[in-house]
């Protein structure tokens, strides 16, 4: 089998087109990086949406967790800390059974108990809750003055949020928040591991990576490339990143512009 015959039927196995078996044989460099590239499909869906859907509920979370109202601060700084506090991967499970109960009882919780909606629902928590706290440092980190030039000129409420406040809060919490995100995606590995399965092999791309591996019982060959599809996601999200921070930070000289930084997130 050629390589082009190999994408063509491997490419999209992970969405369920193309060939439904796996490899059992005679295991080709090119299905490796066409199994893995194709397997990173679910890993992008999990990150951009979890990112997209857990952005607009952490603003919510760090208005909450500032205000002074107890009902929207206790709230918040609960669901903040219960989700920074507790492992990711125990997330997962305790997420998997809530699920797996509510089944029993209400039909409707059914799509939940399957990778692609219940494993997103719980990095949708997680990941809304690191960027409530980041955005949140960003909200008591935004200067008074600004502050008190909104209320000089007439602007109160909402237009002060909207046109001060936000974009503010954006534009101070956005090289901590890009670190966020592409942890998210580098998390997104942790559904394979998770309660959650697999439904007819159509895993993500460390499930076919940990599929060659167990065949071949050489790790050295497919978690490589597992890495570089990460590394090129990586390169990528801090691309995107960058031109939304550069755009946040257009008004500012060039020499007081924040620039991104990545740090590693070492235990989480």
């Amino acid at each position: 089998m050629s390589c082009w015959q190999t994408i063509q039927d491997y490419a999209l196995r992970s969405v369920g087109f193309g060939e439904r078996l796996l490899p059992r044989d005679d295991f080709t460099l090119c299905q490796q990086f066409t199994l893995i590239g194709s397997g990173m499909i679910w890993n992008i869906y999990f990150g951009v949406l979890a990112l997209v859907a857990g952005f607009f509920l952490a603003t919510a979370l760090a208005l909450g967790k500032g205000s002074r109202n107890i009902w929207l601060r206790k709230p918040s700084e609960w669901f903040i800390f219960i989700f920074r506090g507790s492992p990711l991967f125990v997330q997962f499970f305790f997420g998997y059974f809530l699920f797996l109960s509510l089944k029993q009882s209400f039909p409707i919780f059914e799509p939940f108990t399957a990778a692609w909606l219940g494993a997103l629902v719980v990095l949708f928590f997680n990941t809304a809750a690191y960027s409530g706290e980041i955005f949140y440092g960003a909200l008591r980190s935004i200067p008074k003055g600004d502050v008190e030039s909104a209320d000089a000129y007439g602007f109160s409420g909402w237009p002060r949020f909207r046109k001060i406040v936000w974009p503010t809060m954006l534009r101070l919490a956005w090289p901590a928040y890009t670190n966020e995100a592409i942890f998210l995606f580098h998390a997104t590995a942790l559904v394979f591991f998770s309660g959650f399965p697999a439904w007819q092999q159509r895993g993500d791309a460390l499930y076919y990576a940990n599929y060659f591996a167990d065949k071949t019982f050489n790790p050295f060959v497919p978690y490589p490339i597992l890495a570089m599809y990460f590394i090129i996601l990586t390169l990528i999200v801090v691309g995107l990143f960058g031109v939304i921070n550069a755009r946040l930070n257009r008004h500012l000289p060039q020499e007081s512009r924040k620039k991104i930084r990545l740090r590693m997130n070492v235990i989480r």
